[in-house]
């Protein structure tokens, strides 16, 4: 007889329940719960996404800032086996009524916005929709037993849905099981030495694996989760005071914008154990010593690896500048035929392990090509150092990185083209001292078209995201070609493009 291995994600809050029943686990403005509370109102929340179909493999959205409510809404779906979704609340009507059709979901859970509603309007769909927060505190059941079959919910189960990796120009949702979860969550607590008490703010977005990990990291280990709606520096300085807050989701600018918002010494950011920034910055924080602070919190990651896939942690010193893989993970550079490569020669990042993703949702094409061989081919370019460390070299396709964005010109392109007066178009990434990259559009008009690159600026912001429009147009007679794609060499050569990822 063997002993059932089965561990999700409603398991580590059945054990939280059992385990911390005194502790809080959420703060989200007046809401503050302790772990048996959260349980509660999972199973509440989990028996009325039943009773609107939600069972094992369907598919739960959530379209909003950050909340509470996205865990709950994690755990509920985890708990029936089905998979939950956060989308990206920035996105344009046309972005989001892509998503709303391509991931077919049975419930979704909103926050009233222009775009949303918009995209309802565009879409047909079989959904019960239903609304944050006025909605969503009536429509929790009355029992807060765990629900019929959550016994039954295997880990492998994909329980996490997180739109990346828009290559062709749309995105793929990409399916992360508990196992991935939480094998991530522990590899992650390794690097940062995350012990009892840990705090996280989650004032990055939720729909952004970079938040995803921590808060999933901190939740595993029975740490306090902090919500608050989005980055605004005033109160991200308040509630780091108020709440104790170990870590939070910052960058640079994020990081600049604290220590403008706190020179008067308002609030006490000491509690933060973060990374070292700047003379300003380091006064008031405690600098962290832990292999991922200590490191600049480096590495080479994706969402498919559930965050990281190496951490430079690991690797402090060695030649390759993404470090070491994660323990519970293999890294192979692998060339065109599959091959290894020698150490000290470019392949394509492949991986496989504990943390990989479960494939794209609804892709089987794209599903196959990506495991070819048994591994994760993760499209970006890497070399293995003497060392045995890893140097990251870019994305085999290109990808402009804007801040903490991923931003992909076949998105951008095909919503420059949409414009009636363009008649082709390509997008580079340019440096930006502020953000490291910023897009800019090289644009063909038709003949007898006229059109400002404020036009074409605002005609995209109101294609997609609008921190994805280009932040500069140039008007040109043609763009100079490789085959049936842009000769993008010659266009950063011509235009400024540089200070890629990896570059």
């Amino acid at each position: 007889m063997s002993v059932v291995q089965r561990f999700t994600l409603g398991d580590v809050l059945s054990e939280h329940r059992r385990g911390r029943p005194l502790e809080t686990a959420v703060v989200d403005g007046d809401v503050r719960l302790t772990w048996p509370e959260l349980d509660d109102r999972v199973n509440r929340l989990a028996h009325a996404l039943a009773a609107d179909g939600v069972g094992p493999g369907e598919r739960v959205l959530w379209l909003g800032q950050n909340s509470f409510r996205v865990l709950e809404l994690l755990l509920a779906a985890n708990r029936l086996g089905a998979v939950f979704c956060p989308a990206n609340w920035r996105q344009s009507a046309d972005e989001l009524a892509y998503v709303l059709n391509d991931l077919t979901p049975k419930v979704v859970v909103w926050e009233e916005s222009e775009a949303v509603e918009k995209a309802r309007g565009q879409v047909t769909l079989d959904a019960r929709w239903v609304k944050s927060p006025e909605e969503y505190e009536s429509y929790l059941s009355d029992d807060a037993t765990e629900p019929a079959g959550a016994a039954e919910v295997l880990s492998g189960t994909p329980a996490l849905a997180l739109y990346t990796a828009a290559f062709d120009g749309r995105p793929n949702a990409a399916l992360l099981s508990s196992t991935a979860l939480i094998a991530h969550s522990m590899s992650l607590l390794h690097i940062r030495q995350m012990e009892n008490g840990f705090t996280f703010l989650a004032c990055g977005p939720l729909f952004h694996v970079g938040t995803v990990m921590f808060t999933l990291a901190t939740f595993q280990i029975g740490g306090k989760l902090v919500f608050t709606p989005a980055y605004e520096p005033k109160e991200v300085c308040r509630l780091i005071d108020a709440e104790k807050c170990t870590q939070a989701f910052l960058f640079g600018p994020m990081i600049d914008g604290l220590v403008e918002a706190n020179k008067e010494g308002d609030h006490d950011l000491s509690s933060l154990r973060f990374v070292s920034h700047s003379p300003e910055w380091d006064a008031m924080i405690t600098v962290d010593d832990s292999p991922w602070c200590a490191s600049k919190m480096g590495g080479y990651g994706q969402t498919e690896v559930g965050g990281m896939l190496t951490f430079l942690g690991l690797g402090m010193g060695g030649a390759g500048y993404a470090g070491r893989p994660s323990p519970l993970v293999h890294v192979r550079m692998l060339g065109p035929s599959g091959e290894e490569v020698a150490a000290g020669e470019v392949g394509e990042i492949c991986a496989r392990g504990a943390s990989l993703f479960s494939g794209y949702f609804n892709r089987p094409e794209l599903n196959e090509a990506k495991i070819a061989g048994g591994w994760h081919h993760t499209g970006d370019l890497g070399r293995r150092e003497a060392d045995g460390t890893i140097t990251f070299i870019g994305p085999k396709l290109r990808m402009i990185k804007s801040a903490n964005e991923n931003i992909y010109p076949a998105e951008v392109e095909r919503a420059v083209k949409a414009h009636a007066a363009v008649a082709d178009a390509a997008v580079i990434g340019v440096p930006d001292d502020r953000f490291g990259q910023s897009p800019k559009a090289i644009v063909v008009l038709k003949d007898g078209q006229t059109a400002t690159a404020e036009d074409i600026i605002e005609h995209v912001r109101g294609e997609i995201a609008s921190y994805k429009k280009p932040r500069d147009v140039e008007f040109v007679d043609a763009i100079p070609k490789k085959g049936y794609t842009p000769d993008y060499d010659a266009l950063d050569e011509q235009y400024g493009g540089g200070a890629y990822p990896g570059a």
